[in-house]
């Protein structure tokens, strides 16, 4: 009988799990929201969460915790450890959703999702700081995006407050905003990887199984009948091939539900799927991170400059980590691979240009290039901010089919989002 290798959530050493006969397993799972009953009573697990970034994690523990005890959730992460893509190479800002439109999912999960994550973190000790952030303006033009944004925030219910000349230069006065200040007080930093281990715990108390070193290689739908016979793609459950990175031997495993969570990877299980027209293409932004650990400038809240529409970024901006260590970025650099992660160090005048326009006392010399991170954005030179070339969140039970929910352009704010895509994947499925 072929095994599928499968890692515990806290060991680095793996064991094997031996697949269960035919006829062995547990209570078929609950009704799904379609009007199709999965027919897949011998599937080895109810759900498959093929990705184990924050995102994922979030599903997978959101699947096997809120959903009938008798399911069973697997993890499918291709790496030897969870989050080690986008998840850790970020600035682990916790975003209030301000920028992204009001009839956006990414503004409607960005400010549940922040919500329930501090909520999360107070609850289970995982490092989190409101630091606040300053949105800062030096000419009319981005005075205006300022006045934008707070009109904005006022219709979606997120606080947000002008800051006065006087006590701008009281509370950082190594900050330079000659045309005004808007605060954001719910904004914050959360250590990712405590955040992740914390899903990661929930997941495997729930009985969840997660699978390291086990790289998708191809997805395919079986219908009610078995994967020749009738009914719609998926309707009979899903059949994974999945390799493993020290053996280098395959193995299949089967499901009654999906759920595409693989981040820079999501795009490419997706076209193994589909046909062919329906294809999808995926874009790299680069975002090269520079740690500043002289002492001076001190600066204790997030600093950001107003945003530009239509680019790729939120601006090189100051942020903070537990620690209170300063560092800059992400800029955007738009790359051909995802594998693309050294810092683009010829990219350091810019960010020195770029951060003295907001922090004239910097000390250039003591930046030091830290680490990059990839953005997956589904349109070319896709933007974040609302407005042209803005590319939303792409949260979706993928048409044609039964029992497959497609997480694409998870981007920023996905940190901040996940606990609240996670609801969404769970309602999606279920009814």
């Amino acid at each position: 009988m072929r095994r599928l290798l499968l890692a515990s959530a806290w060991l680095a050493s793996p064991f094997r799990l031996v697949k269960r006969e035919s006829g062995g397993r547990r209570a078929a799972a609950a009704a799904f929201s379609s009007a199709a009953r999965l027919q897949t009573s011998q599937a080895d697990f109810t759900h498959v969460v093929i990705g184990g970034g924050v995102v994922g994690l979030a599903v997978a523990q959101e699947l096997a915790r809120k959903t009938s005890s008798r399911n069973s959730t697997l993890l499918l992460e291709r790496h030897d450890a969870v989050g080690t893509e986008t998840s850790s190479r970020n600035s682990e800002v916790v975003h209030a959703g301000i920028y992204y439109g009001a009839d956006s999912l990414k503004t409607a999960l960005c400010v549940r999702g922040r919500e329930l994550l501090y909520a999360l973190c107070a609850a289970h000790g995982v490092p989190h700081r409101r630091t606040g952030k300053w949105i800062v303006a030096q000419n009319d033009r981005q005075r205006a995006a300022l006045q934008h944004i707070h009109d904005f925030a006022a219709t979606v219910g997120v606080p947000v407050r002008w800051v006065g000349r006087d006590e701008a230069a009281r509370r950082e006065p190594a900050v330079r905003a000659e045309r005004g200040v808007l605060e954001s007080p719910t904004t914050g930093i959360v250590d990712s990887h405590a955040l992740m281990m914390c899903l990661l715990g929930r997941f495997e108390e729930a009985g969840g199984t997660l699978a390291l070193g086990s790289a998708v290689e191809a997805v395919t739908p079986l219908s009610a009948s078995g994967t020749g016979g009738g009914g719609p793609p998926g309707g009979g459950g899903w059949e994974l091939l999945v390799r493993d990175a020290v053996s280098g031997k395959t193995s299949s495993v089967t499901a009654e539900t999906i759920v595409n969570s693989a981040g820079l990877g999501a795009v490419d299980v997706h076209n193994m799927i589909v046909p062919e027209s329906r294809r999808k293409q995926m874009f790299y932004a680069k975002g090269n991170y520079f740690s500043y650990p002289a002492s001076s400038p001190s600066v204790s809240t997030l600093i950001y400059p107003a945003p530009e529409p239509g680019h790729g970024g939120l601006g090189t901006h100051l942020t903070l980590d537990m620690a209170g260590r300063i560092k800059f970025g992400p800029d955007v650099e738009w790359v051909d691979s995802p594998h693309d992660l050294a810092v683009s160090t010829a990219r350091l005048p810019q960010t020195i240009e770029e951060v003295k326009k907001y922090l004239p006392g910097l000390d250039e010399t003591q930046l030091q290039p830290d680490y990059a991170g990839i953005r997956p954005k589904l349109g070319k030179l896709g933007a974040v901010m609302h407005g042209k070339g803005f590319v939303d969140f792409a949260i979706y039970k993928e048409e044609g089919y039964e029992g497959w929910v497609n997480l694409l352009n998870i981007e920023s704010p996905g940190l901040t989002s996940s606990l609240a895509i996670a609801e969404k994947v769970r309602e999606l499925l279920y009814a």
